[in-house]
């Protein structure tokens, strides 16, 4: 007979699904993020607290490491929020996680209208894209953001199939 870890709980599988989809999809946003301002000549630090104006005006840029790591921390607070809803939904409206691909997609489009149409005029900041950046930075969110959020809410909503195995060969 096989043996297998105690299955988790709803509450500790719901928790773990949004930790790692927070940590993955936020991990891979801001590496985006990194990339597409190193291209522009502008550093990590610097671009954070450029972010970070939406908090503390032109004084970010005098508070140095301080507001870079705010901005650090409400982006994957942002994040978690993000998975979180997608996680909350996903519990009644089982599509999301039959079909997480499409979900995720759809669900990326949305987080970036979300965050352009509401969070970022509340947070002053005008952005002014061309539609070619526009394009990209959709791309980036469905891919990085509402796409792994919705496979690993997914993978975190199938029956264990520890579970499975564990049970006696006949």
């Amino acid at each position: 007979m096989r043996t297998s870890p105690p299955a988790e709980t709803g509450r500790s599988q719901a928790l773990s699904a949004i930790a790692w989809a927070t940590l993955v999809a936020g991990s891979l946003e801001i590496t985006s993020a990194f990339i597409l301002w190193a291209w522009r000549g502008i550093g990590p630090i610097r671009g954070l607290q450029i972010i970070a104006t939406g908090l503390f005006g032109q004084d970010s840029f005098n508070r140095g490491l301080t507001s870079a790591a705010l901005d650090l921390a409400a982006h994957f607070l942002i994040v978690f929020v993000t998975a979180s809803l997608f996680y909350a939904a996903s519990r009644k409206l089982h599509f999301l996680t039959q079909h997480a691909i499409t979900s995720g997609l759809v669900y990326g489009v949305a987080v970036y209208l979300f965050m352009t149409c509401i969070v970022l005029p509340l947070a002053s900041i005008k952005p002014k894209h061309t539609v070619p950046e526009v394009v990209r930075i959709m791309i980036i969110v469905m891919l990085l953001v509402g796409l792994p959020i919705a496979l690993i809410v997914r993978r975190y909503s199938r029956p264990q199939l520890s579970t499975l195995n564990s049970q006696p060969l006949s």
